[in-house]
């Protein structure tokens, strides 16, 4: 697939990211021209790749985000949503209200808006696109103390299922991926005594994302496809 996206303009949120720059890497190595996405990061520019620091949570910072990269680029053809959270939190019993809340925030809220806002542009470009979600695999059933975090995931796939529905007739596809555990220094850090070699690489979930967003998948949308690896 080298070369795949050639003249392609790919939005990546969390670039910097032990994922996202796996995925940066994957969509520059085929050509793309690259609008990341990084908090609180300079604005820089080139004429293959911009990096803007932006909230996925804010309306007004997304839409701000989008404004740049439009103005810079012309146009997004692709949005890979890379940005996420855990927090384990306690059995719902104790009514863990700020784990509820922070998770709800990081991994729901910031897909709504987020993908929303890109998807607004696209509607607007009226040449279609494609949009990818990072999710997980707690998203497809809960675990002991993790139903914030799982439940966060679960509402996020909804959305991702939702906007493929809607987006159909505009010929904007939206699909998900959702990885085991990803093989990154923080993963790393926190189970210093797990088996790394079971775990997914960032460049095997990057690949898996690329195929969505690609043309060989374009009769795919609404799917959120399991890549766990052997963890």
């Amino acid at each position: 697939m080298a070369g795949a996206f050639e003249g392609k303009v790919v939005l990546i949120s969390g670039a910097n990211g032990g994922l996202g720059q796996g995925v940066v890497t994957h969509f520059r190595d085929e050509g793309a021209k690259l609008a990341l996405i990084e908090r609180g990061a300079e604005t820089t520019k080139s004429s293959e790749q911009m990096v803007v620091s932006g909230d996925v949570t804010d309306v007004d910072s997304m839409a701000a985000v989008v404004q740049q990269v439009v103005g810079h680029f012309g146009k997004i053809d692709a949005y890979v949503h890379t940005v996420g959270g855990y927090s384990a939190g306690n059995p719902v019993h104790s009514l863990d209200l700020n784990t509820w809340d922070k998770m709800m925030a990081l991994n729901a809220r910031a897909v709504y808006i987020a993908t929303g806002t890109v998807a607004q542009q696209m509607v607007e470009q009226g040449s279609g696109g494609s949009i990818v979600v990072v999710l997980a695999r707690a998203g497809f059933k809960g675990g002991k103390n993790q139903a914030a975090y799982s439940a966060s995931k679960a509402a996020a796939h909804r959305i991702v299922e939702s906007m493929a529905a809607e987006l159909l007739e505009h010929g904007i596809r939206v699909n998900a991926v959702s990885p085991g555990t990803i093989d990154t220094q923080a993963n790393r850090d926190a189970m210093p005594g797990a088996d790394f070699s079971k775990w997914v690489k960032p460049e095997q979930l990057a690949a898996a994302i690329a195929f969505l967003v690609s043309d060989a998948a374009s009769a795919i949308s609404g799917d959120n496809v399991a890549v766990y690896g052997r963890s």
